[in-house]
């Protein structure tokens, strides 16, 4: 009786949803995406032209694209001995573009999850699971993978699997369809294989379908604008209804409510767009047909007769309700659905952004049982926001850092925001992993991976002889600081202005690599814009000259803190301070002097932070006139930061330039009084911006 109630609300009840095309519950149609409401998080966005795109070709994202609302995998009255059986049918064309390189992404996927995958892994884990944390969403998901990767044992670069709560695939084959004439296809022997390659770039178009009655999962693949194969690629026997089911609301008769949408993700080596133009879903018979001729596609020469022979499978026959009994069943039914519907959106999250959200949202009595109640014995640090403390999670037994916002600071909720908005959807090696967040009451929290050695300034400006950094570690810190912030400026799908750089935001792991964090002042702009930042924000000594006097931050005012970040690193000194005697000592005035005293450019060295007693003097005197280049009071003077990392790297020698140019505050006097190879690097340093 439960399955014949939620059969008559999907039969009686309809909707309308802005975009799309929706005859009843649990079935839209997007052909293009143009004004829909999905629910779209990570780098996933909708052009103008309706294409939805879940990655575009920057290293280490992820993107997912869900419809807006949880659905109702609904019982059909056909029931087993040890379950109810669903039925749903759904088609979509996409397209995987490889770079300029030639390479594609890691891959894309379609999803029914229980939860949106947001604390999930861009790379191999496809933007669908993290394997640090004990996630116990469950989902199912059709892989279009476009790399080998041992651990999820793939057959090859270029396959079709089926994943069932995990990356490893239950069933899978290499992407194709089977051609022939439709009589021909009893007949194995005379069907023909097509191999097709995901990541052409060509649109494609995968057909799913389930039938929950005999368990039966086919899906199919093909070139737009082809036919619907007959015989499916895959063809697999799988019990969805008990994998899906939610085991903490699950009642008999009752629906599971799951997520539909899809994942996509690139890594630090493999990058690639991922789109989606279309897609059709329908929960209680066969997908609608997709409309080529309104699809976002190019040079797509539609097949008049393709709609037309869109479908030949099997249809779910529906048992008949007693008319008399279908008015009971519709009021009672609507009582349940207009409860359900309350309680799913009375559970949103409060506030926008947070839809936008990658990380995990923690519980506060999780964190609080973390940290032993936030106890002054747990305290790392704290500073301008709030104090940060360190704590093992239960779930996982995972070491991490507890940032926890001061609630009397004007700017917590702002801080709070930009950091998980932008630090919670970057992967790079160098800078500190955001985990998760907690909104409790007034409590704002956001949950970092621990770094075991701290802060970088305790090292450089604590007098201890244990905590003195060797030459190669301070070099190897300068190093991946210097990548991390070329990952923001030129390498994301957008530029990030971290806008805070200094030796107090750079945290050391286990192995005393350098991760750049504190991410609360750093803004985002789309490449070959401004930003629109319109007031000061950094730290004293590391503030570029034009940002004292405009108030506007650059690419250009990154690199100038990074330069006395350089500095800093090498010499010891903070980049402002008092000497000996009581006066003000600018640290890139101070080295500046220190070389144009001296009768030789080796003489620059003499800066060094005096506790270093072995040093490779090319390297320091590249690392110290870097510095000051880099914070060279004319922005057209500076590197960017895909220079900087060529001169560390070893791959460009550094210009020879004199301590007089460091001088020059006219635009003009960089072509004027270098030579003209020098003023050909010099003026090529701004490269990128």
């Amino acid at each position: 009786m439960p399955g014949l109630i939620w059969l008559c609300v999907l039969l009686i009840v309809s909707f309308h949803d802005d975009g799309v095309a929706v005859a009843g519950v649990g079935e839209f149609i997007y052909n293009g995406f143009t004004g829909s409401n999905l629910r779209l998080d990570g780098a996933a966005s909708i052009a103008q032209d309706g294409v939805l795109t879940l990655t575009t070709s920057s290293h280490d994202i992820q993107g997912h694209g869900f419809h807006h609302e949880a659905l109702p995998f609904v019982p059909l009255p056909f029931v087993r001995s040890h379950g109810v059986a669903m039925y749903f049918s759904s088609t979509f064309v996409f397209t995987i573009t490889p770079n300029n390189s030639g390479h594609s992404g890691e891959g894309m996927a379609f999803v029914i999850s229980l939860a949106p995958p947001l604390a999930a892994l861009p790379g191999r884990y496809l933007g669908l699971s993290d394997p640090y944390y004990d996630d116990t969403n469950r989902f199912f998901a059709i892989e279009l993978d476009t790399v080998t990767d041992p651990e999820f044992k793939d057959i090859d670069d270029n396959h079709v699997g089926i994943d069932l709560n995990n990356l490893t695939s239950t069933f899978f084959s290499t992407a194709g369809y089977y051609s022939g004439d439709v009589e021909d296809y009893e007949d194995s022997e005379v069907q023909t294989f097509d191999p097709l390659r995901l990541s052409s770039g060509n649109p494609m178009q995968v057909w799913v379908d389930y039938d929950g009655a005999s368990m039966q999962l086919d899906i199919r693949l093909a070139l737009v604008p082809m036919y619907k194969p007959y015989s499916p690629l895959l063809s697999y026997t799988v019990d969805l209804a008990t994998l899906l089911r939610d085991d903490s609301k699950s009642k008999a008769g009752v629906p599971t409510m799951a997520y539909v949408g899809f994942s996509a993700a690139t890594g630090d080596k493999r990058c690639g767009t991922h789109q989606i133009l279309g897609w059709s879903f329908n929960m209680l018979g066969p997908a609608k047909p997709l409309n080529y001729s309104a699809l976002p596609l190019k040079q797509l020469r539609v097949n008049a007769t393709q709609e037309a022979s869109y479908y030949k499978g099997k249809v779910v026959k529906w048992l008949p309700a007693a008319a008399s009994s279908l008015a009971v069943l519709a009021g009672l039914t609507a009582c349940l659905l207009l409860r359900w519907w309350c309680k799913i959106r009375n559970s949103r999250w409060d506030e926008d952004w947070e839809a936008e959200l990658g990380p995990r949202r923690f519980a506060y009595k999780d964190l609080c049982r973390a940290t032993n109640g936030f106890r002054d014995m747990q305290l790392l640090g704290k500073g301008g926001f709030g104090r940060v403390y360190g704590g093992v999670l239960a779930c996982s037994s995972v070491r991490v850092a507890v940032k926890r916002i001061s609630s009397e600071s004007r700017q917590g909720l702002t801080q709070f925001t930009a950091e998980i908005m932008i630090l919670g959807r970057l992967r790079h090696r160098n800078l500190v992993r955001l985990i998760g967040y907690c909104r409790h009451k007034d409590e704002l929290l956001l949950v970092y991976e621990y770094m075991p050695n701290g802060s970088l300034d305790r090292y450089l400006h604590t007098h201890n002889r244990h905590t003195v950094l060797s030459w190669p570690q301070r070099l190897h810190i300068i190093k991946g600081v210097a990548s991390g912030l070329l990952y923001l400026h030129e390498d994301w799908e957008q530029v990030i202005l971290h806008r805070d750089v200094k030796a107090s935001n750079v945290l050391l792991d286990g192995e005393m690599n350098g991760r750049l964090g504190d991410f609360g002042l750093a803004r985002l702009h789309d490449h070959g814009a401004d930003a629109h930042t319109t007031h000061v924000a950094g730290t004293r000594g590391y503030l570029a000259p034009e940002l004292m006097r405009f108030g506007k931050a650059t690419k250009a005012t990154d690199v100038f803190a990074f330069g006395a970040f350089i500095l800093e690193v090498a010499c010891g000194r903070w980049p402002m301070g008092l000497n000996a005697r009581g006066e003000l000592l600018v640290l890139v005035q101070w080295v500046h002097d220190v070389w144009a005293s001296g009768s030789g450019a080796g003489l620059i060295v003499d800066s060094l932070d005096p506790r270093l007693v072995d040093y490779v003097a090319n390297e320091a005197e590249l690392v110290l006139k870097l510095g000051l280049l880099c914070s060279h009071p004319l922005p057209a003077a500076r590197p960017g930061m895909r220079l900087v990392m060529r001169y560390l790297d070893g791959d460009l020698p550094l210009p020879e330039f004199s301590p007089g140019y460091l001088s020059i505050i006219d635009v003009d006097q960089v072509l004027d009084e270098v030579t003209p190879s020098v003023a050909n690097s010099i003026t090529g340093l701004s490269g990128g911006r």
